[in-house]
């Protein structure tokens, strides 16, 4: 076992400790806006059909019920502006994290093979390659990348954690640049619904895609868009045949989404209303802390998308982490996502309104 775990990072977060620590001590205690962890309530009608699938004593399946696979289709038309789409098209999954560390063994990569991922990313796509043993890459534009032994791309967009949108032509180019080459695109969209000064498109979207869907793979999550982070639902959506053959992989693993996740899936994508509430929350706290922010000195960079702001005061990541854990805020260093975000820290905007102006307050 200690052969595997030798293969990863230090969990970053760890590092984070010394800094919660000073943090809370503030009299008036901690604004955390590190995690980005939703903390307003699972709204009614998904708790209601939570609670309704509860007697669930069977096994569920893995590729999920029907009322499931129809609920995902639809969203995908309806949301992402994806034609001609079938069950055979999308797959539930257990949470979007699970899925993208595992899905490089799930593919059978290993030795020799390549994962590539954006120079600044979230940290999981690194640890995929890791425990399946292949090289990790990391890139600016990935058409500049030698597409030998390269059998797995990831794409971002919204990114975390710099809120970066790739336009349609961008996503149009890659797409073409991977079929070219043969090369797998998964493409984790988990804040396509969360655009601020953008509009994020899918690599499912026709103008994208051609409108077929193949060797493409976008990954989609209800942890932010519904505030399921709890409920570990996600989906992934595309190329039938990468579906097919994860999902016969997934049966012998038994990766199955719980019934009642099911179900409550189907009622949080049947329902736009309460994202829009969400996504006005969540407005108003970027609002609030951006100008207080920039009011303070720091600068913004990207974060027209996502629920973070990727900020700056032109100095070490770790000086600014400290500097704003003495006023009782805490931050994620830059470098957490890679060497370039050295100079950066990303802020939250997923704490409740009282703890929001509490730092609106604190940087005044």
């Amino acid at each position: 076992m200690s052969a595997v775990s030798s293969r990863l990072p230090v969990f970053p977060w760890d590092k984070l400790e010394p800094y919660k620590k000073t943090a809370l001590a503030h009299p008036d205690g901690i604004v955390d806006l590190s995690v980005g962890t939703p903390v307003d309530p699972v709204p009614t009608l998904i708790q209601e059909a939570l609670v309704a699938a509860a007697d669930s004593p069977g096994y569920p399946t893995v590729w999920g019920t029907p009322a499931l696979r129809d609920a995902l289709t639809d969203w995908c038309g309806r949301r992402l502006g994806a034609t001609g789409f079938a069950h055979e098209n999308v797959l539930p999954v257990v949470g979007s994290k699970e899925l993208v560390a595992w899905l490089p063994t799930q593919l059978g990569l290993g030795a020799g093979d390549k994962v590539a991922y954006p120079r600044l990313a979230y940290p999981t796509y690194e640890v995929g390659a890791r425990l399946c043993g292949a090289e990790a890459v990391v890139y600016d534009d990935p058409t500049e990348l030698d597409p030998a032994g390269l059998k797995l791309l990831w794409l971002n967009s919204p990114s975390n954690p710099t809120g970066e949108v790739l336009p349609k032509d961008e996503l149009t180019r890659i797409v073409a640049w991977a079929r070219e080459h043969g090369v797998l695109v998964f493409s984790d969209e988990c804040y396509l619904e969360l655009g601020w000064e953008a509009d994020p498109v899918s690599v499912l979207h026709p103008d994208v895609c051609g409108g077929s869907y193949e060797g493409i793979v976008a990954v989609h999550s209800l942890s932010k868009r519904s505030n399921l982070a709890g409920y570990r639902a996600a989906f992934i959506a595309g190329d039938a045949a990468v579906l097919g053959e994860l999902l016969q992989i997934r049966k012998h693993g038994g990766m199955m989404t719980a019934a009642p996740v099911q179900a409550a899936t189907v009622a949080a994508l049947g329902d736009d209303a309460h994202v829009a509430e969400q996504r006005e929350r969540y407005a108003a706290r970027r609002a609030a802390l951006k100008a207080a922010l920039e009011a303070h000195g720091f600068r913004i960079e990207h974060s027209e998308a996502s629920l973070y702001l990727w900020a700056t005061r032109d100095e070490p990541c770790w000086d600014t982490v400290a500097y704003l854990a003495e006023k009782g805020v805490l931050v994620a260093p830059g470098d957490f996502y890679g060497e370039a975000g050295a100079r950066f820290v990303r802020v939250a905007f997923t704490a409740t309104d009282e703890r929001v102006a509490a730092a609106v307050k604190r940087l005044s």
